[in-house]
């Protein structure tokens, strides 16, 4: 009995230095700025918990859990002619969360050059994601939201409110960077809607 005692006090010793390390995260909350129509919507996604880092690594595992069991057939459905399919969103959530990045880490160092905007359908097309495979998709994906954090983390309160202008309007990188969950949510909800 005593050993059983001692693996739960271990155990419990060990969730809570977990339970510390995620208490350590960084804190970044939604923008309080004024933000474009457009985008309004992603950014009503995320919550204001201050926890970004930690929904960005939750919705990409609940993402990866989804995904995962799907058959190549469904992976390749479209609920309409001309929707995307699965593996086709898939891509585009990688090809933004990218853009935003880069976004972000211009205005974080001070950059204040104007950025253009981006044609999400040509890069659909031209991703070929249907020619790939769903494990290649996702491994991409994990690697890209891996960079992503790591970056976040890196940012100070100062480097999250520096502000440009991208496709013409104003943004903030806290603005950015909260695309990525707000985004990435939208296209999950879609997902359960229109495919599963």
């Amino acid at each position: 009995m005593k050993g059983i005692i001692e693996i739960a006090a271990w155990i419990g010793e060990e969730f809570l230095i977990l339970l510390s390390e995620h208490d350590a995260l960084k804190k970044i909350y939604k923008p309080t700025e004024t933000v474009a129509s457009f985008y309004q919507g992603y950014i009503d996604n995320v919550p204001d918990d201050g926890n970004l880092l930690i929904h960005l690594e939750d919705i990409f595992s609940d993402t990866e859990e989804m995904i995962s069991p799907l058959s190549e057939e469904k992976m390749n459905y479209r609920y309409a002619p001309g929707k995307w399919t699965i593996k086709d969103m898939l891509v585009h959530l990688s090809d933004c969360e990218r853009i935003f990045v880069y976004r972000a880490l211009r205005f974080s160092r001070g950059d204040i050059t104007p950025l253009p905007g981006f044609e999400e359908s040509s890069y659909a097309e031209f991703a070929a994601a249907n020619e790939r495979e769903k494990e290649d998709i996702l491994r991409e994906y994990s690697l890209v939201r891996e960079s992503s954090i790591a970056f976040i983390e890196s940012l100070s309160d100062e480097a999250l409110s520096r502000k440009g202008t991208a496709n013409g309007y104003p943004v903030s990188v806290r603005m950015l960077v909260n695309l990525i969950y707000g985004h990435h949510k939208h296209h999950l909800n879609i997902l359960r809607e229109r495919y599963l």
